[in-house]
């Protein structure tokens, strides 16, 4: 029979290390900071082997709710007819199939999200250079404006790494393109990273550098503080065990070698919306969270075939989602 040897002070060693766990748990360290509070044994562990909170379609809280904002261009011709003629009735529906997030970004940020989902598009019929978010409906706050709000909570948390995920671009010109890069680097400046290999929080730290910048387009080629997209696994299913058995497939084929998105988002196809008109994505999300969480909780992070990386979800303000991401890095201390 196995018995734990004891130490000097007469504990258990098996139950000191379960001691060191309990004390160590990153679930418990406040999720404003909680980079900050990484152990040093993770240090140096790349950032694309560690478990982190991530937004999906983030900046959707401030969606155009005053029916200015014409139905996005990625939508079907007969909603955007139908919403055109009969909008009182239309309307609502969109919304409620469009909001994924109700806080806003700094609120965000502070309960541990560390990748954000930004879809960026112009406004149709806008003159001006601005540039805004959609999913469903357009934004009423611009991108500038937003990217603005991240850094002022950046500058007071210098320890904190942002991964600010730029895609899914819609009727974006090449000189807006450029424009918008122009603002990136003024608003974030010497916190932007390039790209690197082996990218860790000690590094970061030691650089002064606080935002990876994923940009999802043929321009991030051709400038060094772009980097590529980051690939997204989206299930496209509107049940949570179809989800989780679609990533429990996905798996099976390993994952990319760097940053990757593991997006627990459900998705309400239009039989599923016509067929409940009285449930929103909130709804299927609310009912759905306790049995992805429970899947969550036995994922690892790491860099075996098997492991996950950032883990993106939608309203991740209303449950324990960033802790029990966070968490999971509990298990990289184990292995040292």
């Amino acid at each position: 029979m196995f018995y734990a040897r004891p130490r000097r002070d007469g504990v258990p060693a098996s139950e000191s290390s379960r001691r060191l766990k309990r004390r160590h748990s990153l679930g418990a360290v406040p999720m404003e900071s909680w980079m900050t509070h990484m152990p040093p044994a993770l240090w140096d562990t790349p950032l694309c082997h560690l478990a982190i909170p991530g937004s999906h379609n983030a900046i959707t809280y401030c969606l155009d709710s005053n029916n200015r904002s014409p139905v996005d261009l990625t939508q079907p011709d007969m909603l955007r007819k139908l919403d055109r003629y009969l909008k009182p009735l239309i309307r609502p529906f969109v919304y409620k199939w469009a909001v994924t997030q109700e806080y806003s970004v700094k609120q965000q940020l502070d309960c541990g999200v560390r990748y954000c989902d930004l879809r960026i598009a112009r406004r149709p019929n806008d003159n001006s250079t601005d540039l805004y978010f959609y999913h469903g409906v357009y934004s009423t706050l611009t991108v500038e404006t937003v990217l603005g709000e991240i850094r002022e909570w950046l500058d007071s948390r210098p320890k904190e790494v942002l991964i600010l995920s730029f895609s899914h671009f819609l009727d974006v010109s090449c000189e807006q393109h450029l424009l918008l890069l122009t603002s990136i680097r003024s608003i974030f400046s010497s916190k932007l990273c390039p790209e690197t290999d082996a990218l860790t929080l000690r590094k970061l730290w030691s650089e002064g550098r606080q935002v990876i910048v994923s940009y999802e387009h043929a321009i991030a080629s051709h400038h060094r503080d772009l980097w590529p997209h980051i690939p997204y696994w989206w299930a496209n299913k509107c049940k949570a065990e179809d989800l989780i058995e679609a990533f429990e497939r996905r798996k099976r084929r390993g994952r990319p070698g760097g940053f990757f998105v593991t997006g627990i988002n459900l998705t309400g196809h239009l039989k599923y919306i016509c067929t409940h008109p009285t449930v929103s994505l909130k709804d299927l999300v609310t009912s759905s969270k306790p049995t992805i969480l429970t899947w969550v909780r036995g994922q690892s992070p790491g860099s075996r075939a098997e492991s996950l990386n950032i883990i993106a979800g939608d309203f991740i303000t209303d449950t324990h989602f960033t802790q029990t991401v966070v968490a999971l890095n509990d298990k990289l201390l184990q292995q040292h």
